[in-house]
């Protein structure tokens, strides 16, 4: 990394520290004048130990990202608490080995990580190009939203990946 590489992401990342002082301080302005040395120190040492091999984070796919995670843990939890309210307690728990198509550890573990944040499924192991999901309810819906989930989470790290019917995984 080139000095003048370095200088530009210091100064990028303390503006955004510096952005993100002003809103936990509720925009009090007079916080910055200890808001600003911490926003500087913090970048200086943000880009002195984020390895540089690590992957690209696209802005547009975290944001689409946190749009579908938003969504489908309300509307995760409304269906557990209706499963869990009827008397009925209309459940169809197991497990399916779920082949992972994202590629790169941060990817798999963030993929793995917000499945066992959604409700109603949680990640149990990886093995290899495979991943162990427990899912409350076996339904063709479920595992649809596996998919587009690791679709949303390729997305955040500019990986397109190829498409995936559930037929692909019979």
């Amino acid at each position: 990394m080139t000095t003048a590489t370095t200088v530009r992401r210091i100064l990028l990342r303390t503006a955004w520290f510096v952005l993100a002082w002003i809103i936990v301080s509720e925009a009090d302005l007079g916080s910055l004048v200890m808001g600003v040395p911490f926003a500087v120190l913090a970048a200086v040492l943000s880009t002195a130990l984020i390895r540089s091999d690590m992957p690209r984070i696209s802005v547009r796919g975290t944001l689409r990202y946190i749009g579908f995670f938003v969504v489908q843990s309300v509307l995760g939890g409304i269906d557990v608490a209706a499963r869990a309210l009827r008397p009925s307690l209309p459940l169809d728990p197991g497990c399916i080995w779920y082949p992972i198509r994202i590629t790169g550890r941060p990817a798999r573990v963030l993929f793995a990580d917000t499945i066992s944040l959604l409700p109603g499924t949680l990640s149990a192991r990886m093995d290899g190009d495979r991943l162990e999901v427990h899912m409350l309810d076996m339904c063709a819906r479920s595992i649809e939203g596996l998919i587009a989930l690791e679709d949303r989470v390729g997305a955040v790290f500019g990986q397109t990946l190829a498409p995936r019917t559930i037929e692909d995984l019979a």
